[in-house]
Protein backbone atom coordinates (compact mmCIF):
# COMPACT_ATOMS: atom_id res chain seq x y z
CA UNK A 1 0.00 0.00 0.00
CA UNK A 2 1.07 3.58 -0.95
CA UNK A 3 2.31 5.40 2.05
CA UNK A 4 0.24 8.91 2.62
CA UNK A 5 1.29 11.82 0.97
CA UNK A 6 0.40 15.81 1.89
CA UNK A 7 -0.91 18.02 -0.58
CA UNK A 8 -1.57 21.78 0.28
CA UNK A 9 -4.95 22.43 -1.02
CA UNK A 10 -5.61 25.83 -1.31
CA UNK A 11 -9.80 27.23 -1.57
CA UNK A 12 -10.09 30.05 -3.40
CA UNK A 13 -13.00 32.25 -2.48
CA UNK A 14 -13.24 35.63 -4.56
CA UNK A 15 -14.81 38.88 -3.19
CA UNK A 16 -17.64 40.54 -5.13
CA UNK A 17 -18.99 44.03 -4.77
CA UNK A 18 -22.33 45.10 -6.19
CA UNK A 19 -22.29 47.60 -9.06
CA UNK A 20 -23.69 51.14 -8.60
CA UNK A 21 -24.35 50.01 -4.43
CA UNK A 22 -22.70 49.35 -1.37
CA UNK A 23 -22.10 45.85 0.04
CA UNK A 24 -18.93 42.95 -0.93
CA UNK A 25 -20.63 39.12 -1.14
CA UNK A 26 -18.07 35.77 -0.88
CA UNK A 27 -18.53 32.40 -1.35
CA UNK A 28 -18.32 31.05 2.69
CA UNK A 29 -15.01 29.29 3.77
CA UNK A 30 -15.56 25.12 3.90
CA UNK A 31 -16.27 23.65 6.87
CA UNK A 32 -13.84 21.57 9.32
CA UNK A 33 -13.26 20.81 12.52
CA UNK A 34 -10.42 22.68 13.29
CA UNK A 35 -11.74 25.82 12.41
CA UNK A 36 -9.60 28.54 10.87
CA UNK A 37 -7.10 25.61 11.20
CA UNK A 38 -4.39 23.77 8.80
CA UNK A 39 -5.45 20.11 9.21
CA UNK A 40 -7.91 18.99 6.81
CA UNK A 41 -10.42 15.85 8.24
CA UNK A 42 -8.15 13.54 6.28
CA UNK A 43 -5.41 14.75 7.74
CA UNK A 44 -7.23 14.47 11.38
CA UNK A 45 -8.44 10.83 10.53
CA UNK A 46 -4.87 9.60 9.55
CA UNK A 47 -3.21 11.28 12.85
CA UNK A 48 -6.03 9.14 14.91
CA UNK A 49 -5.82 5.94 12.82
CA UNK A 50 -2.09 6.02 13.03
CA UNK A 51 -2.32 6.37 16.82
CA UNK A 52 -5.58 4.82 18.38
CA UNK A 53 -5.82 1.67 15.70
CA UNK A 54 -2.13 1.07 14.69
CA UNK A 55 -0.41 2.16 18.16
CA UNK A 56 1.98 4.69 16.34
CA UNK A 57 2.42 7.75 19.44
CA UNK A 58 2.40 11.06 18.46
CA UNK A 59 6.20 11.62 18.47
CA UNK A 60 6.98 8.86 16.18
CA UNK A 61 4.79 10.32 13.77
CA UNK A 62 6.07 14.09 14.51
CA UNK A 63 9.38 12.56 13.12
CA UNK A 64 7.81 10.45 9.87
CA UNK A 65 6.06 13.56 8.94
CA UNK A 66 9.55 15.97 8.85
CA UNK A 67 10.90 13.02 6.71
CA UNK A 68 8.56 14.68 4.27
CA UNK A 69 9.30 18.29 5.15
CA UNK A 70 6.38 18.66 6.99
CA UNK A 71 6.29 19.80 10.38
CA UNK A 72 3.29 19.43 12.78
CA UNK A 73 4.40 19.48 16.22
CA UNK A 74 3.45 16.31 18.57
CA UNK A 75 1.44 18.84 21.21
CA UNK A 76 -0.06 20.47 18.26
CA UNK A 77 -1.58 16.87 17.20
CA UNK A 78 -2.74 16.35 20.62
CA UNK A 79 -4.71 19.46 20.26
CA UNK A 80 -5.85 18.24 17.77
CA UNK A 81 -7.19 14.90 19.01
CA UNK A 82 -8.54 16.30 21.86
CA UNK A 83 -10.97 18.23 19.61
CA UNK A 84 -11.47 14.99 17.60
CA UNK A 85 -12.35 13.09 20.02
CA UNK A 86 -15.01 15.75 21.58
CA UNK A 87 -16.61 15.64 18.18
CA UNK A 88 -16.84 11.91 18.47
CA UNK A 89 -18.12 11.62 21.84
CA UNK A 90 -21.76 11.70 21.56
CA UNK A 91 -21.24 8.74 18.49
CA UNK A 92 -19.03 6.55 21.54
CA UNK A 93 -21.64 7.13 23.50
CA UNK A 94 -23.79 5.45 21.43
CA UNK A 95 -21.96 2.72 20.72
CA UNK A 96 -22.36 1.89 24.78
CA UNK A 97 -25.70 2.52 24.53
CA UNK A 98 -26.03 -0.14 21.55
CA UNK A 99 -24.18 -2.79 23.38
CA UNK A 100 -26.42 -2.34 26.57
CA UNK A 101 -29.49 -3.04 24.22
CA UNK A 102 -27.76 -6.89 23.65
CA UNK A 103 -28.88 -10.12 25.40
CA UNK A 104 -25.18 -10.75 26.49
CA UNK A 105 -21.67 -8.24 27.07
CA UNK A 106 -18.46 -9.11 27.47
CA UNK A 107 -16.31 -6.95 30.09
CA UNK A 108 -13.03 -6.55 30.88
CA UNK A 109 -10.25 -3.27 31.74
CA UNK A 110 -6.76 -3.25 31.41
CA UNK A 111 -4.29 -0.56 33.45
CA UNK A 112 -3.47 2.93 31.12
CA UNK A 113 -0.61 5.02 33.33
CA UNK A 114 -1.46 8.78 32.89
CA UNK A 115 0.77 11.43 33.44
CA UNK A 116 -0.19 13.13 36.84
CA UNK A 117 -0.17 16.81 36.45
CA UNK A 118 2.86 19.10 37.65
CA UNK A 119 4.51 15.97 38.98
CA UNK A 120 5.91 14.57 35.96
CA UNK A 121 5.28 11.09 37.42
CA UNK A 122 2.51 8.45 35.97
CA UNK A 123 -0.74 7.94 37.96
CA UNK A 124 -2.23 4.25 37.48
CA UNK A 125 -5.34 4.60 35.28
CA UNK A 126 -7.59 2.01 33.76
CA UNK A 127 -9.71 1.29 30.50
CA UNK A 128 -12.80 -0.23 30.89
CA UNK A 129 -13.87 -2.01 27.71
CA UNK A 130 -17.48 -3.48 26.75
CA UNK A 131 -17.64 -5.51 23.68
CA UNK A 132 -21.08 -7.11 21.83
CA UNK A 133 -20.76 -9.56 19.53
CA UNK A 134 -24.34 -11.53 18.98
CA UNK A 135 -22.68 -13.69 15.86
CA UNK A 136 -21.40 -16.74 17.63
CA UNK A 137 -24.85 -17.67 18.71
CA UNK A 138 -26.59 -16.60 15.14
CA UNK A 139 -27.40 -13.02 16.22
CA UNK A 140 -27.89 -10.63 13.38
CA UNK A 141 -26.61 -7.42 15.43
CA UNK A 142 -22.96 -5.61 14.29
CA UNK A 143 -20.20 -6.50 16.93
CA UNK A 144 -18.85 -3.44 18.62
CA UNK A 145 -16.98 -2.60 21.50
CA UNK A 146 -16.93 0.94 23.71
CA UNK A 147 -14.08 1.97 26.15
CA UNK A 148 -14.01 4.17 29.25
CA UNK A 149 -11.39 5.85 30.70
CA UNK A 150 -11.36 5.59 34.74
CA UNK A 151 -8.86 6.44 37.67
CA UNK A 152 -10.12 3.42 39.44
CA UNK A 153 -10.87 -0.08 39.23
CA UNK A 154 -13.61 -0.32 41.64
CA UNK A 155 -17.09 -1.74 41.52
CA UNK A 156 -18.70 1.82 41.02
CA UNK A 157 -17.13 1.85 37.58
CA UNK A 158 -18.47 -0.55 36.02
CA UNK A 159 -21.89 0.17 37.91
CA UNK A 160 -21.89 3.16 36.45
CA UNK A 161 -21.21 2.26 32.68
CA UNK A 162 -23.92 -0.55 32.91
CA UNK A 163 -26.50 1.00 34.46
CA UNK A 164 -30.04 -0.25 33.53
CA UNK A 165 -28.47 -3.16 32.10
CA UNK A 166 -30.07 -6.29 32.45
CA UNK A 167 -28.70 -9.46 31.34
CA UNK A 168 -26.04 -11.46 30.74
CA UNK A 169 -22.34 -10.34 31.65
CA UNK A 170 -19.47 -12.67 30.24
CA UNK A 171 -15.99 -11.67 32.39
CA UNK A 172 -13.63 -13.20 34.19
CA UNK A 173 -13.40 -13.53 38.23
CA UNK A 174 -12.59 -9.64 39.31
CA UNK A 175 -14.86 -8.87 42.21
CA UNK A 176 -16.48 -5.78 41.03
CA UNK A 177 -18.41 -7.84 38.79
CA UNK A 178 -19.68 -9.98 41.27
CA UNK A 179 -20.62 -7.47 43.31
CA UNK A 180 -22.99 -5.69 40.33
CA UNK A 181 -24.22 -9.23 39.46
CA UNK A 182 -25.59 -9.51 43.11
CA UNK A 183 -27.24 -6.01 43.50
CA UNK A 184 -28.18 -5.44 40.02
CA UNK A 185 -28.25 -2.56 37.55
CA UNK A 186 -32.27 -2.31 36.51
CA UNK A 187 -35.34 -1.81 38.27
CA UNK A 188 -37.51 -3.84 40.25
CA UNK A 189 -36.37 -7.29 41.33
CA UNK A 190 -33.95 -7.17 37.70
CA UNK A 191 -30.39 -8.46 37.72
CA UNK A 192 -27.26 -9.23 35.75
CA UNK A 193 -26.40 -12.65 35.09
CA UNK A 194 -22.72 -13.38 34.97
CA UNK A 195 -21.05 -16.20 33.13
CA UNK A 196 -17.88 -17.14 33.80
CA UNK A 197 -14.50 -17.79 31.12
CA UNK A 198 -13.12 -20.83 31.27
CA UNK A 199 -10.02 -19.72 29.35
CA UNK A 200 -9.33 -17.61 32.52
CA UNK A 201 -9.29 -20.93 34.09
CA UNK A 202 -7.79 -22.85 31.66
CA UNK A 203 -4.61 -20.90 31.54
CA UNK A 204 -3.64 -21.64 35.41
CA UNK A 205 -3.65 -25.03 35.10
CA UNK A 206 -2.08 -24.47 31.53
CA UNK A 207 1.04 -22.98 33.26
CA UNK A 208 1.69 -25.73 35.24
CA UNK A 209 1.06 -28.34 32.54
CA UNK A 210 3.64 -26.20 30.50
CA UNK A 211 6.59 -26.92 32.81
CA UNK A 212 5.39 -30.27 33.29
CA UNK A 213 4.76 -30.07 36.78
CA UNK A 214 1.68 -31.37 37.80
CA UNK A 215 -0.10 -34.81 35.93
CA UNK A 216 -3.51 -33.45 36.95
CA UNK A 217 -2.97 -29.99 34.92
CA UNK A 218 -2.12 -31.80 31.98
CA UNK A 219 -5.04 -33.83 32.45
CA UNK A 220 -6.71 -30.35 33.00
CA UNK A 221 -6.16 -29.01 30.08
CA UNK A 222 -6.35 -32.19 27.60
CA UNK A 223 -9.57 -32.14 29.17
CA UNK A 224 -10.35 -28.76 28.61
CA UNK A 225 -9.30 -29.30 24.90
CA UNK A 226 -12.29 -31.44 23.92
CA UNK A 227 -14.74 -28.13 25.15
CA UNK A 228 -13.33 -26.01 22.73
CA UNK A 229 -13.64 -28.58 20.13
CA UNK A 230 -17.47 -28.61 20.62
CA UNK A 231 -18.25 -24.43 20.76
CA UNK A 232 -16.01 -24.76 17.29
CA UNK A 233 -18.76 -27.03 15.82
CA UNK A 234 -21.29 -25.01 17.15
CA UNK A 235 -20.57 -21.56 16.45
CA UNK A 236 -22.93 -19.56 14.48
CA UNK A 237 -25.96 -22.21 15.42
CA UNK A 238 -29.52 -20.61 17.20
CA UNK A 239 -29.24 -20.35 21.12
CA UNK A 240 -31.36 -23.60 21.39
CA UNK A 241 -29.30 -25.81 19.04
CA UNK A 242 -26.00 -24.77 21.29
CA UNK A 243 -27.56 -25.77 24.22
CA UNK A 244 -28.97 -28.78 23.03
CA UNK A 245 -25.39 -29.91 21.83
CA UNK A 246 -23.71 -28.83 25.05
CA UNK A 247 -26.47 -31.07 27.25
CA UNK A 248 -25.44 -33.63 24.91
CA UNK A 249 -21.90 -33.46 24.66
CA UNK A 250 -19.98 -30.65 26.84
CA UNK A 251 -22.16 -31.41 30.26
CA UNK A 252 -20.59 -35.14 31.48
CA UNK A 253 -17.29 -33.92 30.63
CA UNK A 254 -17.42 -30.53 32.57
CA UNK A 255 -19.15 -32.78 35.27
CA UNK A 256 -16.14 -34.79 35.04
CA UNK A 257 -13.76 -32.05 35.50
CA UNK A 258 -15.21 -30.69 38.68
CA UNK A 259 -15.22 -34.40 40.30
CA UNK A 260 -11.85 -34.52 39.44
CA UNK A 261 -10.40 -31.51 40.75
CA UNK A 262 -13.07 -32.07 44.21
CA UNK A 263 -11.88 -35.76 44.55
CA UNK A 264 -8.09 -34.23 44.04
CA UNK A 265 -8.01 -30.96 45.96
CA UNK A 266 -7.50 -32.73 49.82
CA UNK A 267 -4.97 -34.74 48.30
CA UNK A 268 -2.61 -31.96 47.86
CA UNK A 269 -0.85 -29.04 49.55
CA UNK A 270 -3.18 -26.20 50.06
CA UNK A 271 -0.56 -23.58 49.44
CA UNK A 272 0.18 -24.88 45.79
CA UNK A 273 -0.47 -23.12 42.51
CA UNK A 274 -2.75 -26.27 41.33
CA UNK A 275 -4.60 -25.86 44.64
CA UNK A 276 -5.20 -22.30 43.92
CA UNK A 277 -6.36 -23.21 40.66
CA UNK A 278 -8.73 -25.97 41.59
CA UNK A 279 -10.60 -23.39 43.86
CA UNK A 280 -10.38 -20.86 41.69
CA UNK A 281 -12.55 -23.33 39.83
CA UNK A 282 -15.04 -24.92 42.16
CA UNK A 283 -15.13 -21.47 43.82
CA UNK A 284 -17.20 -20.16 40.65
CA UNK A 285 -18.40 -23.40 39.50
CA UNK A 286 -21.91 -21.70 38.85
CA UNK A 287 -20.90 -19.08 36.28
CA UNK A 288 -18.43 -21.69 34.93
CA UNK A 289 -21.95 -23.90 33.92
CA UNK A 290 -23.82 -21.52 32.99
CA UNK A 291 -22.67 -21.84 29.56
CA UNK A 292 -24.10 -25.21 29.51
CA UNK A 293 -28.02 -23.89 30.14
CA UNK A 294 -27.72 -20.98 28.01
CA UNK A 295 -26.54 -21.03 24.13
CA UNK A 296 -25.79 -16.99 24.39
CA UNK A 297 -23.31 -17.68 26.56
CA UNK A 298 -19.69 -18.70 25.31
CA UNK A 299 -17.03 -20.64 27.05
CA UNK A 300 -15.03 -17.93 27.51
CA UNK A 301 -14.66 -13.98 27.42
CA UNK A 302 -11.77 -13.74 24.07
CA UNK A 303 -13.90 -11.66 22.33
CA UNK A 304 -13.55 -8.52 24.68
CA UNK A 305 -9.47 -9.57 24.98
CA UNK A 306 -9.24 -9.59 21.43
CA UNK A 307 -11.23 -5.92 21.17
CA UNK A 308 -8.20 -5.17 24.30
CA UNK A 309 -5.17 -6.22 23.17
CA UNK A 310 -4.94 -3.87 20.21
CA UNK A 311 -5.10 -1.05 22.94
CA UNK A 312 -2.33 -2.68 25.15
CA UNK A 313 -0.20 -2.44 21.96
CA UNK A 314 -0.71 1.33 21.42
CA UNK A 315 -0.35 1.66 25.07
CA UNK A 316 3.25 0.05 25.37
CA UNK A 317 4.30 2.12 22.69
CA UNK A 318 3.18 5.28 24.05
CA UNK A 319 3.90 4.24 27.25
CA UNK A 320 1.21 6.67 28.89
CA UNK A 321 -1.85 8.95 28.06
CA UNK A 322 -0.54 12.40 28.91
CA UNK A 323 -3.10 13.42 31.03
CA UNK A 324 -6.67 12.40 32.33
CA UNK A 325 -8.65 14.25 29.12
CA UNK A 326 -5.92 12.40 27.33
CA UNK A 327 -7.26 9.27 28.31
CA UNK A 328 -10.91 9.74 27.45
CA UNK A 329 -10.04 10.94 24.37
CA UNK A 330 -8.42 7.67 24.18
CA UNK A 331 -11.29 5.75 24.54
CA UNK A 332 -13.71 7.61 22.75
CA UNK A 333 -11.58 7.18 19.56
CA UNK A 334 -10.51 4.11 19.89
CA UNK A 335 -13.90 2.96 20.77
CA UNK A 336 -15.04 3.82 16.94
CA UNK A 337 -11.52 2.61 15.25
CA UNK A 338 -11.86 -0.99 17.17
CA UNK A 339 -15.83 -1.18 16.21
CA UNK A 340 -14.94 -0.15 12.47
CA UNK A 341 -11.81 -3.00 12.87
CA UNK A 342 -14.58 -5.53 14.29
CA UNK A 343 -17.13 -4.70 11.30
CA UNK A 344 -14.26 -5.07 8.68
CA UNK A 345 -14.28 -1.44 7.80
CA UNK A 346 -11.34 0.54 6.63
CA UNK A 347 -10.93 3.00 9.82
CA UNK A 348 -9.11 5.77 7.81
CA UNK A 349 -12.05 5.78 5.29
CA UNK A 350 -14.72 5.57 7.65
CA UNK A 351 -13.08 8.51 10.22
CA UNK A 352 -12.52 10.71 7.26
CA UNK A 353 -15.55 10.86 5.46
CA UNK A 354 -17.43 10.63 9.34
CA UNK A 355 -15.19 13.91 10.26
CA UNK A 356 -16.18 15.65 7.00
CA UNK A 357 -19.96 14.61 8.10
CA UNK A 358 -19.76 16.09 11.54
CA UNK A 359 -17.95 19.01 10.36
CA UNK A 360 -20.94 20.12 8.20
CA UNK A 361 -23.58 19.95 10.34
CA UNK A 362 -24.85 16.65 10.52
CA UNK A 363 -27.77 15.97 12.33
CA UNK A 364 -27.37 13.93 15.83
CA UNK A 365 -30.85 12.43 14.94
CA UNK A 366 -29.36 10.39 12.15
CA UNK A 367 -26.62 9.66 14.18
CA UNK A 368 -27.26 5.57 13.21
CA UNK A 369 -25.68 6.45 9.72
CA UNK A 370 -23.10 7.42 11.13
CA UNK A 371 -22.12 4.01 12.89
CA UNK A 372 -18.86 2.07 11.57
CA UNK A 373 -21.34 -0.97 10.49
CA UNK A 374 -23.36 1.38 8.07
CA UNK A 375 -20.82 2.51 6.55
CA UNK A 376 -20.59 2.33 2.69
CA UNK A 377 -18.04 2.73 -0.05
Amino acid sequence: MARAKFRVIVTRRPKYAYRNRDGVIQAPAPAHIIESGIPTEALLAQIAVSKYADGLPLYRQEAIYARDRVELDRSLMAQWMGKVGFELQPLADYVLERIKQGERIFADETTLPTLAPGSGKTQKAWLWAYARDDRPFGGAGPPMVAYRFEDSRSGDCVARHLAGYTGILQVDGYSAYTRLAKTGTGSGNETVTLAGCWAHLRRRFYELHINGSSRLATQTVTAMAGLWKIESDIRGFAPAARMAARQQRSATMVAELFDLWEMELPRISGKSKLAEAIRYATSRRKVLECFLTDGRVEIDSNIVERAIRPQTITRKNALFAGSDGGGRTWATIATLLQTAKMNDVDPLAWLALTLQRIANGWPISQIEKLMPWNYKI
